[in-house]
């Protein structure tokens, strides 16, 4: 899973007798990508946001109106005179949902005072940040992250936004921007810096622990590939910290029940 489970979620499953394990398995970035053969983007979260939520406060401060920005530099004149022209995935991806929670709704609406009291002028709150502009300015361009990459490689003006390993595969053609003044790496993932990363997991229903073939060897399978210089590492997966790695590897032998609590 490329996003948590929600307290709503796991409150259905309680609901349906449905019991589960969280397993944390490592850590990605969400990068948002273009051309080497452009000058690499140096923004904030909130300008980001900014740029890409659907609705924007109007002139009067209370209104909510379609995001009419078309450059980058309307936004924040420090950024460029560039079409804001960015592909990324659909609603149907976690990379998606966890760009819209931490760059939309945490990173601008949560941040701007003017948003929050347009907000809560229409009775909503900073969970309709989330809502993508569909108007041209954000390009839904399917499941397939290779197809982003293959866009920006052909239009230097374009960006993309995509899990770190596909930034980290092509490195050699696309770079990554700069979110409040932090790149996107290895090691700026890993320690926390890199402000649009993520965590990485799966979930284990007990009902299925001998029942279904194979949940223990897969759960096993993991181990061997997940720590610093293995094979999930290559793929561009950050490794857990040996410390959450063990706690990890105590919960998949235990299997303790996920409960409200843990997902504070």
């Amino acid at each position: 899973a490329s996003s948590r489970m929600k307290t709503g979620e796991l409150e259905y499953c309680d609901q349906n007798g449905v019991d589960l394990t969280e397993i944390m398995v490592g850590y990605d970035g969400i990068v948002l990508a273009n051309s080497r053969q452009a000058p690499q983007l140096e923004i904030s979260l909130a300008d980001l946001g900014k740029a890409l939520t659907a609705k924007v406060p109007g002139s009067n401060g209370s209104d909510l109106i379609d995001n009419p920005f078309k450059t980058w530099n309307e936004v924040n004149p420090a950024l460029p005179n560039v079409e804001i022209k960015v592909y990324g995935p659909p609603t149907t991806s976690g990379t998606r949902a966890s760009f819209a929670e931490i760059v939309n709704e945490k990173g601008y609406c949560e941040e701007d005072a003017t948003m929050m009291a347009a907000l809560e002028a229409n009775g909503m709150d900073e969970g309709d940040c989330v809502a993508m502009r569909t108007d041209g300015a954000y390009i839904e361009a399917g499941e397939q992250d290779n197809l982003i990459v293959q866009k920006l490689q052909e239009d230097p003006e374009a960006y993309g936004i995509f899990g770190f390993s596909y930034l980290n595969q092509n490195s050699d053609s696309l770079q990554g921007a700069a979110l409040d003044g932090v790149a996107p790496t290895m090691d700026t993932i890993a320690a926390g810096d890199y402000p649009a990363a993520r965590a990485l997991y799966f979930y284990v229903k007990h009902a299925h622990i001998g029942v279904v073939p194979g949940i223990e060897e897969y759960m096993a399978e993991w181990t061997d590939h997940w720590g610093p210089g293995e094979a999930l590492e290559d793929a561009g997966m950050i490794p857990l910290p040996p410390s959450l790695a063990s706690e990890m590897e105590d919960r998949m032998t235990n299997l303790p029940k996920l409960v409200a609590s843990d997902l504070k």
